[in-house]
């Protein structure tokens, strides 16, 4: 069977369809769906799966009509956006910067972050929603600085990897700092948000999610040619008609926005960011960003992990950030080692 098929249209159109990828994104799907599924019927009051997809459309009984629509479809349906926006931001980062550890967690993002979270619960006492939106904001002063800071007649990636990993440095000594002086409540709230959990989610964090994904995936998917072609490097894809400049700004602003929304909704969720995308590239075996393939493996992976933690240590007991952040150490360490065998590092 051929990897690639090209379909033409009646009115000469051409796309080319990458069987194999197609097939990776496809399965993926099925994953995530099955996973959302299985992790809905889980918990104090557990449902079998054929319950929850009858419920899910409206033939359920009123207890489970209550139990699935208001107290866990909101949960699954962040881990779901969260884990997608992560895997497409990391898919970004990563195709910008040229090189597999580019990602929001070694370049600051989700320590940006942290910061806007700290700062509001430290020395505002904030609410919930004031604790989101500094998280938001933290997240893209962030990104800002660490694009000016790499900015030199255009930004590239070692710079901006450099310059992030200073940056990042820098904002976790200030996070650090920012515990030390706050009092052993907010101190405690502080760790729990920066653990990253998917614990007491409801509709309130759906919306703006789906709101920033409905936004900024599709304008991502339409410029996904322009960042394969840039891969290439900046004076051919000059040459071939990219502006490459306009082109890398944009896809790194609406990263940014991915990872900072996504941060904001479930706090500082390690690692899914980094391997999301390198899982998917390996599965379908494609050059080029894979963007659609790392948003589905980014949302398969956050709620299975969510899943495992519920299975493995009882429900809101283990956050998920807790299970990504060993898996992503343990995958990280893997990656390390084979780019050194194989001479890159």
């Amino acid at each position: 069977m051929k990897s690639n098929r090209v379909l033409r249209t009646p009115g000469g159109l051409s796309l080319r369809l990458d069987v194999r990828a197609v097939t990776v994104v496809t399965l993926l799907l099925l994953a995530a769906s099955a996973a959302s599924v299985v992790l809905i019927g889980t918990g104090d009051f557990p449902i079998p799966a054929g319950d929850v997809v009858r419920t899910l459309f409206g033939n359920g009984d009123a207890g489970q009509e209550f139990i699935v629509n208001e107290l866990r479809l909101p949960r699954v349906l962040v881990g779901l956006l969260v884990g997608a926006s992560l895997g497409l931001g990391g898919a970004l980062f990563q195709a910008v910067t040229r090189n597999p550890l580019g990602s929001p967690d070694v370049l600051g993002l989700g320590q940006g972050a942290t910061a806007g979270a700290l700062v509001m619960i430290v020395l505002f006492s904030g609410s919930a929603a004031q604790v989101t939106l500094g998280a938001l904001v933290g997240g893209l002063v962030t990104g800002l600085a660490i694009y000016v800071l790499a900015w030199k007649r255009g930004v590239h990636g070692y710079r901006l990897v450099l310059v992030g990993i200073g940056v990042s440095a820098i904002v976790t000594a200030v996070n650090g700092y920012l515990l030390t002086v706050s009092d052993i409540v907010d101190a405690a709230r502080a760790l729990v948000w920066m653990t990253g959990s998917l614990n007491g989610r409801d509709w309130d964090q759906v919306w703006p999610l789906l709101a920033v994904c409905a936004v900024l995936v599709p304008l991502v998917l339409v410029n996904a040619r322009g960042l394969r072609m840039m891969e290439m490097g900046d004076d051919v894809s000059n040459a071939l008609g990219v502006r490459v400049e306009r082109v890398r700004a944009l896809l790194m602003i609406a990263a940014v926005l991915l990872t900072a929304t996504a941060t904001a909704a479930a706090g500082p969720v390690g690692f899914v960011a980094l391997t999301a995308p390198q899982l998917a590239r390996r599965l379908t075996r494609s050059p080029g960003p894979n963007l659609l393939a790392s948003l589905c493996m980014g949302a398969a992976l956050l709620v299975t992990a969510d899943w495992a933690s519920q299975r493995a240590f009882g429900a809101d007991q283990l956050p998920v950030g807790v299970v990504t952040g060993v898996l992503g150490g343990v995958y990280l360490l893997w990656l390390l080692v084979t780019e050194r065998r194989a001479g890159r590092i």
